[in-house]
């Protein structure tokens, strides 16, 4: 039988679907629909890896395992809301709170010894980053902001701060040594097997990979950052921003690069304290206190060295002679290099510019900054952007075009999926690409290299071509492909798109390639007209460019429609960014208040409602989907979405007002009379009580919401806090009943 899946996450989306969900499980069973949920959360990707190793009450199934075989079926339907890409520090922390609660896990094996070590530091490295997402994105990625959203936010802009004309703000990056001006590419002849050997300079050979399927016509990619460019460029960078007298920031993705970017952060950490760690690396290190980690997990474990007074005095000592560093939080003191998880750059990088071209410094004052951005990849498309608004001022929400975008994202494409093909390389020498003992790719390495390699199956590039033709036919609107000539990669994709694209009925259509700081130009340019461009990109661009327009369009990029049309036949409904949600769990527990905004989860809801009507021929389900859209509509116009203070309708009080507004449009619909007639005596009972019902949940806030945990809570204590009107409950489960 055809039915939803509802992911359960982490975070605020968690705590968020503790109310919404009861409301959504409420109206399908009225409607016949089925709703179930499976658990993706880091909590319980963390007990299904080690489960047959837990006491039988303490054992969970792998939900994620389960999803990524359902979505290589046509019955796919899955709702996923964003979910922790756990980064080293986050894993510990979760893995220290479920212990607390009595889940017998081992620890995290930083240096693994024993056989017993290296099998629980692989589980634990299966879990870290963004081990969802690969396994469930087998198709590509279509995200744009639906039409309601976009004439809101024309109606109701957001604020943009102002750029001054003395700008200081740029991005720096690396002009050579990095991984853009390493690679190589080729395109795999037949199907086989590879594996990734490490050469080194007296002959021994070291398997780093092995066991790699590889087919006919597939992109498979080799490159490398050298450790000695990255470090002379990071110390250069340090002296320029004290020379400049602006903010130091460092913006990178230790999230989803979960085995380069924590390298790379703690080379950035090491070049801003180069004192301290030429003084006292080998005390930090014999302590496990990784720059890797960030500053916090080394202040943190200083306690436990005889001399660890000294060393923070050190740190301090170059702190306060260096640049300023960009802050995360300027009242706790958590800089920018506190935890590498902290500033992720697709989000960092637009509240920038939305700021003005500014960040937050350590006064808490908004100031200018060198962007320091290592890969010199996808640099130059913020660049662009940052001297466009020195050259022409802020965007103008009201005004501006809408950037929708077509991505590269199925079977793991490109950089997001080569995490298991990443490797700090240990000894000079060269990396070859061997398939079936055929050498396809060479690179030569030094010590502390990061090597990494990339696989793109040729039809998961057919499937993306195809899409954006799709794409720029239904919406009339002109599509850019966003390939640069300058890396062998791109230009081995390009050659495919010309292939594909000539097989494709584009006549009408204008449809380009253009290098990413070309195409940025030229849809800043019509964005500015209000003219509204496709991007046609590859898998890291797609998740940059879907935060950084959105961010200026909407003012948030939880508000895009994140459709994923599985290469199966089913559907991927992706719900938005979860880049604040601990801010918002922290107000949660503080003061009972969730300024989340679920927004993106009513309109994945209702794509995967029309997902379900065609698929299933359930029209009712489309009936549904249709009201709920014009539900979401009259709750924009409302002013109904959730406020950021404490005693303001929150996240639950828009949950309220969505469902009162949901349900009257589905009992005056006309096209099944006997659904309507369901929802009469529901849609009167949520109207009348409409009042009473926000009263009962605003009362509740301004006190401690405790809900035992952060990365496992309680269920108990989160429906609690999150249902807190008994009217409410009362109606809703009333429905599921």
């Amino acid at each position: 039988m055809a039915k939803i899946i509802y992911t359960h996450t982490d975070e605020a989306p968690m705590l968020a679907t503790g109310s919404l969900l009861p409301i959504i499980e409420g109206f399908a069973a009225k409607a016949g629909i089925d709703v179930e949920t499976r658990d993706i959360s880091l909590a319980g990707r963390i007990i299904a890896a080690f489960s047959d190793l837990l006491p039988e009450d303490q054992r969970w199934p792998d939900a994620l395992e389960e999803l990524g075989q359902l979505a290589k079926t046509p019955e796919a339907n899955i709702i996923k809301l964003p979910n922790i890409s756990a980064s080293i520090p986050q894993l510990k922390a979760a893995i220290k709170e479920l212990q607390s609660q009595g889940y017998a896990l081992p620890g995290y094996p930083e240096d693994p010894t024993t056989a017993d070590e290296r099998d629980w530091r692989s589980r634990y490295d299966s879990v870290k980053g963004s081990a969802v997402n690969p396994v469930l994105r087998e198709g590509n990625s279509d995200r744009r902001a639906p039409q309601a959203v976009k004439n809101f936010a024309k109606n109701h802009p957001h604020s943009m701060k102002p750029w001054h004309e003395e700008s200081k703000t740029r991005v720096a990056t690396m002009s050579g040594g990095d991984f853009r001006a390493n690679e190589v590419s080729a395109v795999v002849p037949t199907h086989g097997e590879a594996q990734i050997v490490h050469v080194g300079e007296d002959g021994t050979q070291t398997v780093l990979k092995q066991g790699l399927a590889v087919t006919a016509g597939e992109v498979f990619d080799a490159s490398k950052l050298e450790a000695s460019e990255l470090g002379a460029f990071l110390a250069e960078q340090v002296d320029a921003a004290r020379e400049d007298n602006v903010l130091y920031s460092l913006h990178l993705k230790a999230t989803m690069m979960k085995v380069s970017d924590p390298i790379i952060f703690g080379h950035a950490v090491r070049a801003f304290f180069p004192e301290t760690f030429a003084q006292y690396g080998e005390d930090l290190a014999a302590a496990g206190l990784s720059p890797n980690d960030g500053l916090g997990s080394i202040f943190s474990g200083l306690a436990k060295l005889g001399n660890g007074e000294e060393i923070r005095a050190s740190f301090e000592r170059e702190m306060a002679g260096g640049p300023r560093l960009s802050m995360v939080n300027s009242d706790r003191g958590i800089t920018n290099l506190h935890v590498p998880s902290d500033v992720i750059i697709d989000a960092s990088m637009p509240a920038m510019i939305r700021n003005g071209g500014q960040v937050w410094g350590p006064d808490g004052e908004p100031e200018d900054t060198i962007a320091v951005i290592p890969d010199s990849s996808y640099a130059g498309v913020y660049q662009t952007v940052i001297e466009d608004c020195q050259a022409n001022g802020a965007f103008d929400p009201a005004t501006m075009g809408t950037v929708p975008n077509v991505g590269l994202m199925a079977q793991k494409a490109e950089e997001y999926g080569s995490h298991d093909k990443t490797f700090e390389i240990a000894s000079a020498g060269t990396v070859e690409v061997r398939i079936d003992d055929d050498v396809l790719l060479s690179l030569p390495v030094n010590t502390g290299d990061i090597y990494r390699s990339c696989q793109t199956k040729d039809a998961a590039i057919r499937d993306w071509v195809q899409l954006a033709v799709r794409r720029s036919r239904l919406s009339g609107m002109p599509a850019i492909f966003w390939l640069d000539p300058q890396r062998e990669h791109d230009q081995q994709i390009r050659r495919k798109v010309e292939e594909y694209l000539s097989a494709e009925d584009t006549d009408g259509l204008d449809i380009q390639i253009l290098s990413p700081v070309e195409a940025t130009k030229a849809t800043l340019e019509r964005v500015r007209r209000g003219e509204d461009t496709i991007s046609v990109t590859g898998n890291v661009l797609r998740d940059y460019l879907t935060d950084l327009f959105p961010i200026m369009e909407l003012g948030t990029s939880a508000k895009m429609l994140s459709v994923v049309p599985l290469m199966a036949g089913g559907g991927l409904f992706e719900t938005g960014a979860g880049g604040s949600a601990p801010k918002h769990v922290e107000q949660l527990v503080e003061e009972n208040h969730l300024r989340w905004d679920s927004l993106g989860e009513f309109l994945a809801l209702a794509e995967s409602l029309r997902h379900l009507s065609r698929f299933a021929g359930n029209s009712r389900a489309g009936v549904v989907a249709d009201a709920l859209d014009r539900a979401t509509e009259t709750l924009l116009n409302e002013g109904r979405s959730p406020q950021r203070r404490t005693g303001e309708p929150d996240n639950r009080s828009s949950h309220a007002w969505l469902a009162t507004y949901w349900a009257h449009e589905l009992a005056e619909q006309a096209d099944d009379a006997e659904l309507a007639a369901i929802f009469e005596p529901i849609a009167k009972d949520l109207a009348e009580n409409a009042q009473t019902i926000q009263q009962e949940l605003i009362d509740v806030q301004g006190q401690p919401a405790p809900i035992d945990g952060y990365y496992h809570p309680d269920p108990a204590r989160v429906a609690s806090v999150m249902r807190p009107s008994a009217t409410l409950n009362r109606i809703i489960d009333g429905m599921r009943g």
